[in-house]
């Protein structure tokens, strides 16, 4: 059996998108690949992205908004960046060997902000936990470019 890939996801702020990735790769593919989430700097966990990953079936409430610096002892196969920012700045020390492959997703805490009700914000929330699950999915076949 083949060695489970490390892979890191990485955004701005570690608290939502990222932490939806981590989840979903824990989730899905624990038998395949090691997933971590960090992001430039620890915003904390977003609440409403742990109640609709809940509601999808998967707990990440025990997950927690981490930097790059705490997960720097790692050595990533890939680090997968989630959000435009961070794959524009993504630290070239973080890289090393790793392979930096970017899949931007929405921001939903951005595309929330105008919601008049919490069902209205949960909204982008939940398209973009579907989104992140179905590239997730797609793993690691989609980076090795096996299977």
């Amino acid at each position: 059996m083949a060695p489970k890939l490390k892979v890191l996801f990485l955004c701005t702020g570690n608290s939502c998108r990222s932490q939806m990735a981590e989840g979903w790769a824990r989730h899905l593919k624990a038998d395949r690949m090691e997933a971590y989430s960090a992001g430039l700097v620890a915003r904390g966990l977003d609440p409403r992205a742990v109640r609709v990953m809940r509601e999808a079936g998967v707990d990440i409430s025990g997950q927690r908004s981490k930097t790059v610096e705490e997960v720097a002892g790692i050595p990533f196969d890939y680090v997968i960046t989630v959000c435009g920012h961070a794959h524009e700045t993504c630290p070239m020390w973080l890289q090393g060997k790793a392979r930096v492959v970017h899949v931007g997703f929405d921001d939903p805490p951005r595309l929330a902000e105008r919601a008049a009700t919490e069902e209205e914000a949960l909204a982008p929330y939940r398209r973009v936990r579907d989104e992140i699950r179905a590239f997730v999915e797609t793993l690691p076949e989609r980076l090795t470019g096996s299977g």
